[in-house]
């Protein structure tokens, strides 16, 4: 007997799944036509449409993302809802509102007056709104900072992350209400230092201001009184020179005795 072949048989033994593996090898080639043909049908389907470099419903590159992936609108604001100290946008320049004032004719539609300060030029201007106009709000940052000294016209600042210092051109809005040491805000628009905010409330030294007469109290009239910044402001007529007070620096005007 050979070894691989039944005795007494002239074919060769290949054992009991030659039958399955030969079935096996024509569905393979049948299958692998199958495939063939539907590549190419995907192929000519996408050779048919136009290329689409980015998944629909994605914003071009040149679009502003804001949070969620949306598209970021600068925010804006209604001349009804003029606050003074606010910081505006237009014609390309940061504005601060200074004054604003409130106008209904008798005839005629409702108007707003504005008076405004150029951040950059440091100019005012009268401008008038609208009612209901919208403007956009300055896109702004705040940086945290200790006024430490003054250095010609420059005020210098110690920022409070990185200890380093910062100049800035003094300006009479609100050079006024600081004294060393205290804490304040840069206010900055486009990378560039525009302002300063100091706190809204300051505790201040009266240098100087007429005697107060005796009998008067809070009801009374008011004096000028000359601050240690050299800010002059009204006070009751009962305050005395050598006292603090506090001071309201968006308004610029006394706020009381400040607490011992």
């Amino acid at each position: 007997m050979q070894i691989g072949r039944h005795a007494g048989a002239s074919m060769p033994f290949l054992g009991p799944c030659a039958g399955p593996l030969k079935r096996s090898s024509q569905n393979f080639r049948a299958h692998a036509f199958s495939q063939h043909l539907r590549s190419r049908s995907v192929a000519r389907s996408l050779h048919s449409q136009p290329p689409n470099p980015m998944p629909l419903g994605w914003p071009s590159p040149s679009r502003h993302l804001g949070q969620g992936g949306g598209t970021a609108l600068a925010a804006q604001v209604s001349s009804n809802d003029f606050k003074t100290g606010m910081t505006i946008e237009f014609d390309g320049s940061p504005y601060r509102v200074m004054e604003f004032l409130h106008v209904k004719p008798g005839k005629g539609a409702a108007f707003v007056r504005s008076k405004l300060k150029n951040y950059l030029t440091g100019n005012t201007t009268e401008r008038t709104w609208r009612a209901g106009e919208t403007v956009e709000i300055a896109q702004i940052e705040k940086k945290d900072t200790q006024f430490t000294y003054t250095d010609g016209t420059d005020f210098v600042f110690m920022d409070m992350s990185s200890y380093e210092e910062i100049r800035v051109q003094k300006d009479p809005t609100w050079a006024k209400y600081l004294t060393e040491g205290a804490s304040v805000s840069l206010v900055l628009w486009n990378g560039t230092v525009i302002s300063v905010d100091p706190p809204a409330t300051v505790e201040l030294q009266i240098v100087e201001t007429d005697p107060g007469v005796k009998g008067n109290t809070a009801q009374g009239g008011s004096k000028p009184a000359t601050l240690e910044t050299g800010a002059v402001i009204s006070v009751p007529l009962f305050v005395q020179s050598g006292e603090r007070i506090n001071v309201d620096t968006q308004s610029g005007t006394y706020v009381g005795r400040a607490s011992s």
